[in-house]
């Protein structure tokens, strides 16, 4: 932490004020000693952290990560470290939580626009902390090293649903509350609401991304590492790609027992009793919770709804099976593979009646940007735009839809490569020239151009 001194010529700037107040805490609140058990609590919290270092240490040694980590207080050649906060512009609040908050900045001179974690002084973490021991810079202390652990994590682990990390300022030397901020990669939060009105092809691709995050998780070079505590707020959207953006609550230890029965996972609706492992560890337990948590959060919203015909047992099975623990990471990402095969192979289309013969097709075509029928859920929130497989699974659609007079198959192509096909009924909003095909329903073409 800077001096009072060097902090006053930090406030000359307005974006440099909020990040010094993220670096700030509650230093200089108490100069008592810390309290014994406080003492304990943060040996015990540097001992966990000094594990999950060696054991990353141990990892990069082995080639278990792509490169070796540069240890905490030191600056790795690729990240950012404490003197790009003097530098980031636009610097806006996003949100807080139990530990931490976090401002949104602009690094110049990219315009790259990145996350700032600090520890959250009026959280949850801190205040009852501050109530049991009476002492605020050692239980700010205590919070920053979830903030170490989640760090040590991101720089380790090696998976595109992670967030990555950009950088960190680290500065043990201010006792006894210990600075931390990291920076990382900025994504939008997600919004459930507007998750159930977008496409089901959409909704399956964030839920095969958290498959195969967990499947990463399950079988990690730190072993298999349980969020403790699930929550959607704690995932983060991407360039289009699931990312979760908190790892500062999680494990990467499975519980020792005797019995089977100490072996249990609780939740609100169920219960479940595993088997104690031959070397007394609550084996896949980890997983299991991982697995069972991404099925109340996610997979139970997202998977079903407006899913393909055929489509939808083998989705009810993925369903049952996650959430009576079944499936564990392996079978369930076989599973979501297998229907994503169906899905872009168009396999899934029942080949009963031809469509495309009722329709004339017309080269050298565009469509206006213009108002028409809606359908639910569109790609356009002005009309009526779905992925279809191909031209035949356009007809099938436009054919079932009173509304639709002719269909063009876009050049655009979603994320399984499938084109974008645009629905339309007024004939004024199709333009002679480009080269797009233009497919009108026989009906409607006498007399339509």
């Amino acid at each position: 932490m800077p001096a009072p001194e060097a902090l006053l010529a930090w406030l000359a700037t307005p974006a440099l004020l909020t990040v010094a107040l993220v670096l700030s805490g509650p230093w200089r609140l108490s100069d008592s000693p810390l309290p014994r058990s406080l003492v304990r609590e943060l040996e015990r919290r540097q001992q966990d952290l000094s594990r999950l270092e060696a054991a990353a240490d141990a990892g990069a040694r082995a080639g278990a990560f792509p490169r070796r980590r540069a240890p905490l207080g030191a600056a790795a050649a690729d990240l950012l470290g404490c003197s790009a906060l003097k530098e980031v512009t636009s610097v806006s609040f996003v949100g807080s939580g139990i530990t931490k908050r976090v401002l949104r900045a602009t690094l110049p001179p990219s315009g790259e626009e990145i996350a700032l974690k600090s520890v959250h002084w009026a959280g949850n973490d801190v205040s009852r902390c501050v109530q049991r021991y009476g002492h605020p810079g050692g239980c700010y202390r205590l919070a920053a090293y979830k903030l170490l652990q989640e760090a040590v994590l991101m720089q380790s682990l090696d998976h595109p649903g992670i967030v990555k990390l950009r950088g960190r300022c680290y500065d043990r030397s201010s006792a006894p509350e210990m600075k931390v901020v990291t920076m990382l990669e900025l994504g939008t939060p997600l919004e459930m609401i507007n998750l159930l009105q977008t496409p089901w092809e959409e909704r399956f691709k964030i839920c095969l991304d958290l498959v195969e995050l967990l499947y990463y998780l399950a079988n990690s070079p730190l072993g298999s590492i349980v969020l403790l505590d699930f929550q959607t707020r704690q995932f983060v959207m991407v360039n289009g790609s699931l990312k979760v953006t908190d790892l500062d609550d999680v494990s990467t230890k499975e519980p020792s027992c005797q019995l089977d029965h100490d072996c249990t996972l609780e939740f609100p609706t169920k219960r479940f009793s595993l088997r104690c492992g031959m070397h007394k560890r609550c084996e896949g337990i980890n997983e299991k919770k991982n697995l069972f948590n991404a099925y109340r959060y996610f997979f139970t919203y997202l998977l079903p709804h407006t899913a393909p015909f055929v489509l939808q047992p083998l989705l009810k099975d993925i369903l049952n099976a996650t959430g009576n623990l079944r499936f564990g990471a392996n079978e369930t990402l076989r599973a979501f593979q297998k229907v994503l095969h169906l899905y872009k192979s168009g396999l899934y289309l029942q080949k009963k009646t031809t469509y495309l013969k009722d329709y004339v097709a017309l080269k050298g075509f565009q469509s206006r940007d213009a108002e028409d029928y809606k359908c639910w859920p569109s790609y356009r929130h002005l009309g009526c735009m779905l992925s279809v497989h191909n031209p035949e699974e356009a007809a099938s659609i436009c054919s079932s839809h009173p509304q639709c007079q002719h269909f063009i198959i876009t050049p655009r192509r979603t994320w399984t490569g499938r084109p974008l096909a645009l629905f339309q009924s007024n004939f004024s909003d199709l333009i002679p020239e480009g080269n797009m095909v233009v497919y009108i329903k026989r009906s409607a073409f006498s007399g339509s151009l």
